[in-house]
C-alpha cells in the first residue's frame, strides 16, 4: 500500500457544521493495486457496518459518528465541506475519512463509481442535510464523538492516529 496523505481542515460554512477540530483525511491510491480488500481491511480495523454503493448527489453529513469511504471502482467528483467547500477527485484505491458532521456531496461519477463506507465500532449513523432546525443539537452532538482506536486503513499506526487528537 502506497502512502499519499493529504489533509483538508474545513470550517462551519453556516449550513454544513462541519468539524473545526478534525481534518479530512485523503488517502490517495492507498488500495490502488487491491481495491477488493478495501472493505475487507475497513472491518478488520473495527470501522464497520459497511456497505457498497454511491454518494448522495445533495450535501449530507453525520453528526454521530466519522464515516470512511474507500473507492472500489470507478471515479467520482466530491464535494467536501458543503457548498463553498473542496471539490476533491477520487478514484479507485482512494480512501476519505470523514470526521462527524463534514458535508459531502456527489457532484459527478463515471458509470463504474462504487464506493466502500463504515463506521468506527459499527455505529449507526444518522443523516443530516444541513437544515436549520438540526443546530444546536447536531453541534453539540458533533463536538462528543470520540476519537477511533484505529486508522480504517492502518489499524493501530497511521495517519488518523497522528493527525486526529486536537482538542478532542
Amino acid at each position: 500500500m502506497t502512502e499519499n496523505i493529504q489533509l483538508y481542515p474545513f470550517e462551519d460554512d453556516g449550513s454544513i457544521p462541519n468539524n473545526q477540530q478534525l481534518s479530512v483525511i485523503v488517502y490517495e491510491g492507498v488500495f490502488k493495486d487491491n481495491p477488493d480488500e478495501i472493505e475487507k481491511t475497513f472491518n478488520e480495523h473495527n470501522w464497520k457496518n459497511s456497505w457498497v454503493g454511491g454518494v448522495h448527489d445533495y450535501h449530507h453529513y453525520h453528526s454521530n459518528t466519522h464515516e470512511v469511504l474507500g473507492v472500489q471502482s470507478g471515479s467520482a467528483m466530491i464535494q467536501i465541506g458543503g457548498e463553498k467547500g473542496k471539490m476533491i477527485e477520487v478514484q479507485t484505491g482512494d480512501v476519505m475519512v470523514l470526521p462527524a458532521g463534514t458535508g459531502h456531496r456527489n457532484m459527478k461519477a463515471s458509470e463504474d463509481f462504487r464506493i466502500v463506507g463504515a463506521y468506527p465500532d459499527g455505529a449507526d449513523y444518522n443523516f443530516r442535510t444541513g437544515e436549520p432546525g438540526e443546530r444546536p443539537d447536531v453541534l453539540e452532538e458533533i463536538w462528543h464523538v470520540a476519537i477511533p482506536d484505529t486508522d480504517p486503513v492502518f489499524g493501530k499506526e497511521g495517519p488518523l492516529l497522528k493527525n486526529w487528537h486536537v482538542g478532542k
